[in-house]
C-alpha cells in the first residue's frame, strides 16, 4: 500500500512522467499505468488454491494432535516424532508444514474452547436480607513492627 501511495504522489502531486516513476520505483511502466488507472487503494493479487502435500494426511495428524493434547505433557510425542511417523506413512513434505498445521490446529481449538465452553448464565437476584455471599482471603500486614498473616472473612450482600 505504501508503494501505491508513493506512485500516486509522484504522478499527481509531483507531476512526474510515468517513465521517471518507473525508473525510481523499479516497476514497469505498464504496472504503474495499471495502478494509476485502476483507482484501487491496494493491489490485489490472486493466489491460486493449491493442494498441500499434507492434505491426504491431515485427518490422521489432527487425530494424533487431539490424542496427544489429552495426554500429560511428559508423555506427549513431539511434532518431530509425528513428522517422522508421517514420513513412514508416505508423506514427503517438510517438518515446517507439519508445524504450521499444528499451530493452526491449536489456534482453532483454542478459539473453539473460548466460544463454546462458556455456557449460559442466569443472573441471580435476591430481596434485601434474603441471601449473602461468603468468602475467605489471606493477606499480610505489619502489626507492631512484625509481618503478620491475616485471614479475612468477606460477607457480601448481593445487590438487588
Amino acid at each position: 500500500m505504501g508503494l501505491l501511495n508513493i506512485i500516486r504522489r509522484m504522478a499527481l502531486r509531483e507531476k512526474l512522467p510515468i517513465r521517471e516513476i518507473a525508473r525510481r520505483t523499479g516497476m514497469s511502466r505498464n504496472t504503474i499505468k495499471k495502478y494509476l488507472n485502476a483507482g484501487t487503494i491496494e493491489p490485489q493479487f490472486a493466489t491460486p488454491e493449491r493442494q498441500s502435500k499434507l492434505d491426504p494426511f491431515s485427518e490422521k495428524l489432527a487425530g494424533w494432535l487431539k490424542t496427544e493434547a489429552a495426554r500429560s505433557r511428559k508423555q506427549r510425542r513431539t511434532l518431530k516424532q509425528m513428522h517422522a511417523d508421517l514420513v513412514v506413512l508416505g508423506f514427503d513434505g517438510s517438518y515446517n508444514r507439519v508445524a504450521a498445521f499444528a499451530r493452526d490446529w491449536r489456534a482453532d481449538r483454542q478459539r473453539e474452547q473460548q466460544t463454546t465452553g462458556r455456557g449460559t448464565f442466569v443472573p441471580l437476584s435476591f430481596s434485601p436480607g434474603e441471601a449473602f455471599q461468603f468468602d475467605w482471603s489471606e493477606d499480610f500486614a505489619v502489626l507492631g513492627g512484625e509481618r503478620t498473616k491475616l485471614q479475612v472473612a468477606h460477607i457480601i450482600r448481593p445487590s438487588i
